[in-house]
C-alpha cells in the first residue's frame, strides 16, 4: 500500500481501531484478568485494531512497569488477529524511544507518539521534527504521530506535519482534533503514502470522505459494530445510509469523550457487557445520574450489549 516518501513498502493503517480503556480493580492496581477479556471480545470483534496505552487507556496515569504489563497482556490476548498499536510517547525523546522498542519487542504492529507537551512554549518547528525524526530512527516499528490538543494543549500546523512526515518511518497521525479543513489539509499535503486516522467517531464519516484511512475511535470501545458500519458504507458510497449512522452516533460518541471522559467510557463498557470498572484517581467514578445518562444515551441510539470472550 504505503510506498511514497520511501516508506519501506510499510502498509498504511486502515480501517477502524478502538482505543481501548485500562482496566483497575477496586484497590487501584491493573486488573489484567479482566483486560484480557475485553481483549479477546475485540479481536473476534469487526474491529480492525486495537490501540493500547491511548488518552482512553489512561496511559497517563500509568507508570513504565504497567505499560508494558498492558502491552504485553494486549498484545498477547489478540494473538495476531487484529492490527495493535500502542502509544509510546513520553515527554523526553529517549523515554519515547525506550517504550517504543519495548513495545516493538512485545510485537506491536505501530507506535502512536503523542506531542511532548510540557515545555511546548518552548519548543519550536525545528524541535518537533527533530523529536519524531529521532523516534522514528530508532523504532522497529513504524510511527504515527498523535495529536491530541484538548488534553495537550499541542496543535501541529498542516506544514509541521508535513515536515515530519518526510521521514520514510512515519506513516500516519492520529488527530483528535475534529476540524474538517485541516484534516483536509493534512491530507493534501502529506499525499496518499501517508495515513490520517479521525481522532473520534464524531467525524469519521467526513474525515473518511476526504481521504481519511480509518479512525482511533473511543466509541469502537462500546459499539465496535456500529463504528466498522459506518467506515464500510461510507467506503462503499452509501452516503445516505453513512450519514444517518454518522448523525446516529454523535451524542453516545459525546457521551464517553467530551461529556464524561474515561469515567463515561466505562460506565459505557460495563453496560454493554464489557469490564469497565473504575478510572484510576485523580479521575473520578461517575456519580449515578451522570452514569444513568450515559446509559440512557446508549439505549436511545440503539446501542447494546456485545458479545464477551
Amino acid at each position: 500500500m504505503g510506498h511514497g516518501n520511501g516508506r519501506q513498502g510499510t502498509d498504511l493503517p486502515r480501517g477502524v481501531f478502538a482505543p481501548v480503556a485500562t482496566t483497575f480493580d477496586a484497590a487501584g492496581d491493573l486488573d489484567l484478568s479482566a483486560f484480557r477479556q475485553n481483549m479477546e471480545s475485540y479481536a473476534e470483534s469487526p474491529l480492525d485494531g486495537v490501540v493500547l496505552l491511548g488518552s482512553n487507556g489512561e496511559f497517563a496515569l500509568l507508570d513504565e512497569a504497567e505499560k508494558i504489563a498492558v502491552v504485553e497482556a494486549g498484545i498477547e490476548a489478540v494473538a495476531g488477529r487484529r492490527t495493535v498499536m500502542v502509544g509510546t510517547g513520553a515527554e523526553s525523546t529517549r523515554a519515547t524511544i525506550a517504550l517504543t522498542r519495548r513495545a516493538a519487542a512485545a510485537g506491536a504492529d505501530y507506535a502512536l507518539v503523542v506531542t511532548p507537551h510540557y515545555y511546548a512554549p518552548r519548543y519550536d518547528h525545528a524541535a518537533y521534527v527533530a523529536h519524531y525524526h529521532a523516534v522514528a530512527d530508532a523504532s522497529p516499528i513504524p510511527v504515527l504521530i498523535y495529536v491530541m490538543t484538548a488534553y495537550t494543549g499541542v496543535d501541529l500546523a498542516p506544514s509541521l506535519v508535513a515536515d515530519i512526515a518526510a521521514h520514510p518511518n512515519v506513516v500516519g497521525i492520529k488527530d483528535s482534533g475534529g476540524n474538517a479543513p485541516r484534516v483536509a489539509e493534512v491530507i493534501a499535503r502529506c499525499g496518499p503514502d501517508f495515513a490520517v486516522l479521525a481522532g473520534s467517531a464524531s467525524f469519521l464519516y467526513p474525515a473518511l470522505c476526504l481521504g481519511a484511512t480509518g479512525g482511533v475511535v473511543a466509541l469502537g470501545n462500546v459499539s465496535p459494530d456500529l463504528c466498522a458500519d459506518l467506515q464500510r458504507l461510507t467506503l462503499a458510497a452509501e452516503h445516505a445510509a453513512a450519514r444517518d449512522l454518522q448523525l446516529r452516533l454523535i451524542a453516545p460518541n459525546a457521551a464517553v469523550t467530551s461529556r464524561f471522559g474515561v469515567p463515561g467510557l466505562k460506565v459505557a463498557m460495563d453496560s454493554v457487557g464489557l469490564r469497565g470498572g473504575p478510572p484510576r484517581a485523580p479521575h473520578q467514578p461517575l456519580g449515578e445520574r451522570d452514569a444513568d445518562e450515559v446509559r440512557r444515551v446508549l439505549r436511545e441510539a440503539e446501542i447494546g450489549s456485545i458479545a464477551v470472550g
